[in-house]
């Protein structure tokens, strides 16, 4: 009896084993196919697609997805032809879900989606110097009703302040505890938005006493880098290539854009700014600033500030590595930019020009 107990054990067992593998594989029978096998499109192009079946696989219909994007609904052959044109750019998978008899199924190919024009190039032109705090290592910088206000870093040395521009006079301070490497900050309805680095939180305060109103959570990112605002939402950079856009009620992360030029994924990106429609952003330890589409991810110019840090008047005491470009603050009152960085002892106006 044992021994017909331990039989019939083994064959339930390899029945239900059999039986996952067949749900595991109802995808088997049918392919996704991408016309040349092309994984990399530019805005303007299209993409040619399709799903085929083997043996006696039937299709109903396929319905073709660029991520959460519907693109198209098909029957019968189940191909896809599309142009793309208002797509956010980045990596997305490409979903085919596929629907015979009562089921569906779903098969999923990468592609990565570059923007159609190269990024047009731009220089600098000094306007104006202004004194800098050189124990302010900048990570966040940005004008509110005329006044400058300054998020600092380093364990045990991140502050929040208001600055006066033409003195470099620290006007009000907080320090941040020691645990806490603060990053970018925003200001929305007079409220200030911190973020810190590797801490999984951020802070709210008000723009006029510095009281801590709350905290909030990070969701789906892992760091904090920089933080803007376009006057409703919230964008933040975190290292990556990714920029999310915040509820400002909730401060969930909604949805992002990836950065692309025509041909590169721009990742690093430090603090942020928003002037006139666009995002400007630093890229960590370099002489770049991008000038980035919010729609859709596309980095439409570069600003080389490439020997501005040799105008300053503690190049020498600097880190070559850490003490590096990054601050940027427009006043939309005056239609005036600012650039400082890490520890310079200089904050500069300065017009921006196309090479």
């Amino acid at each position: 009896m044992k021994i017909v107990n331990s039989l019939l054990f083994l064959f339930l067992g390899l029945t239900l084993f059999s039986c996952g593998n067949d749900h595991e594989d109802e995808t088997a029978d049918y392919s996704l196919e991408i016309l040349e096998n092309k994984s990399e499109f530019q805005l303007g192009e299209s993409i040619q697609a399709s799903v085929t079946a083997a043996g006696n696989a039937g299709i109903d219909s396929v319905v073709y997805f660029l991520g959460n994007q519907r693109l198209q609904k098909t029957t019968g052959q189940a191909s896809l032809t599309h142009t793309f044109q208002n797509e956010k750019l980045g990596k997305w998978d490409l979903v085919a879900k596929i629907y015979s008899e009562g089921k569906n199924r779903e098969l999923r190919r990468v592609i990565t989606l570059y923007n159609n024009t190269p990024p047009v190039a731009y220089t600098y032109e000094i306007v104006n110097s202004y004194p800098h705090a050189t124990d302010a290592y900048t990570q966040g910088l940005e004008f509110y009703n005329g006044e400058l206000y300054e998020s600092t870093g380093h364990y045990g040395e991140s502050s929040l302040r208001k600055v006066d521009l033409e003195t470099g006079e620290v006007l009000k301070k907080i320090d941040i505890p020691a645990t806490y490497f603060a990053e970018g900050i925003t200001i929305l309805n007079d409220k200030i938005y911190q973020l810190t680095w590797k801490e999984d939180i951020g802070f709210i305060y008000d723009v006029e006493t510095f009281e801590k109103l709350e905290e909030f959570a990070y969701n789906q990112s892992e760091q904090g880098w920089g933080l803007a605002n376009d006057g409703q939402k919230l964008y933040k950079s975190d290292g990556t290539e990714n920029i999310w856009i915040l509820d400002p009620e909730t401060l969930r992360e909604e949805t992002f854009i990836q950065t692309l030029t025509h041909r590169t994924i721009s990742t690093q990106l430090n603090e942020l700014e928003w002037v006139e429609g666009k995002i400007y952003a630093n890229t960590y330890q370099k002489d770049g600033v991008a000038i980035i589409n919010p729609k859709n991810g596309a980095i439409e110019g570069i600003i080389n500030f490439q020997g501005l840090r040799e105008k300053l008047g503690n190049t020498a005491d600097l880190d070559p590595v850490n003490d590096v470009l990054n601050g940027i603050a427009y006043n939309p009152e005056t239609k005036k930019l600012y650039v400082t960085g890490k520890d310079w002892d200089t904050l500069f106006e300065v017009i921006i020009k196309e090479n």
